[in-house]
């Protein structure tokens, strides 16, 4: 297998080239479309507008959980990404997602919870008031974002489903459609991607499904119509339009973690003192911060900078092993 690698210089800088026009990413009839044939407008109280307006999303902001940063542009958020089904370059996802139909859409429940089976993004979405909140974003490759999110707490979602003392772990599943998703077409992962977090991980209050960014639904190349967001966690812990979640016993498989289990840790907790095998996790680039090279850099904080918050779930864990 064929495994693409991102090297320190794509990291450092943000090439002319790399930049999607607005139209490319801000398809802005389509957005409308997919929510519509998505229920959202019913199940979480869409403003209703005209084809050519920009989709909103009512939502309050949660202050307790955002960051003080200043968010990264929506042009930074929606044309420098990492979403391989759509191709391994930072501009790929916007430059390819553009035939992705996140509607009709569903998502199967399964393993060991009282309540299973498949449920619409209605029904998903139906009990949850939307909030905002503004969490930092850090990627394995020493890059970073601050990015306003509009979703629900995960808690949320899984209690509904009623898991049962025997649920250790809550594992995820992207959808497979390699023909709307031109990456999958390749061998460069093995796919479906998949990911999981320890039950305490996945029902801590930090962690997050996004529906929305900028107070608008999420464009295919950030994940739509429904992604996982753990800010103290590398981005590629963060799965993408997700359809299935599952209730496990056992610790499930995680893509990165299968690829290159050297590189790429169960846990993925952002940790400046373990060092990716090929380059320096200690500084990080903050993306949209300017363009000197070293004038941009700054330290990469413990967790993400989320430490008070998530610390105590690892206490006794040796994070050079466990990582």
């Amino acid at each position: 297998m064929h495994i693409r690698r991102a090297r320190p210089e794509d990291c450092a800088r943000i090439l002319p080239s790399e930049i999607t026009p607005p139209a490319v990413y801000l398809n802005r009839r389509e957005i409308l479309r997919s929510a519509v044939a998505a229920g959202l407008l019913v199940a979480t109280g869409l403003e209703s507008a005209p084809a050519s307006a920009t989709q909103k999303l009512q939502f309050t902001s949660n202050n307790k959980f955002t960051a003080t940063d200043k968010p990264n542009s929506l042009e930074d958020i929606t044309t420098y990404n990492n979403f391989y089904e759509f191709g391994t370059d930072k501009s790929d996802p916007a430059a390819y997602s553009g035939n992705f139909k996140p509607a009709p859409w569903s998502i199967k429940v399964s393993g060991a919870a009282e309540v299973t089976g498949s449920f619409t993004l209605e029904d998903i979405l139906k009990p949850h008031a939307l909030e905002e909140r503004i969490y930092r974003f850090r990627c394995v490759e020493a890059w970073s974002m601050v990015i306003p999110w509009v979703g629900f707490p995960l808690k949320d979602l899984l209690m509904r489903f009623k898991p049962t003392s025997k649920a250790k772990y809550v594992a995820f599943k992207t959808i497979v459609r390699p023909s709307e998703m031109p990456g999958q077409r390749s061998r460069v992962l093995d796919w479906p991607y998949v990911e999981g977090l320890r039950i305490d991980e996945a029902m801590h209050p930090l962690a997050f499904m996004a529906v929305g960014l900028y107070g608008q639904t999420v464009p295919n190349q950030n994940g739509a119509p429904i992604r996982l967001v753990t800010p103290w966690k590398y981005g590629f812990k963060n799965i993408k339009s997700i359809v299935e979640i599952a209730f496990v016993e056992q610790q499930p498989p995680s893509t990165w973690n299968i690829t290159a289990p050297r590189e790429y840790g169960f846990y993925s907790n952002v940790n400046p003192n373990r060092d990716h095998p090929r380059w320096s996790q200690a500084r990080e680039r903050r993306i949209g911060a300017g363009s000197g090279l070293f004038n941009s850099r700054q330290p990469t904080l413990m967790f993400n900078g989320y430490e008070e918050q998530v610390a105590g779930m690892y206490k006794g864990m040796d994070l050079q092993t466990y990582f």
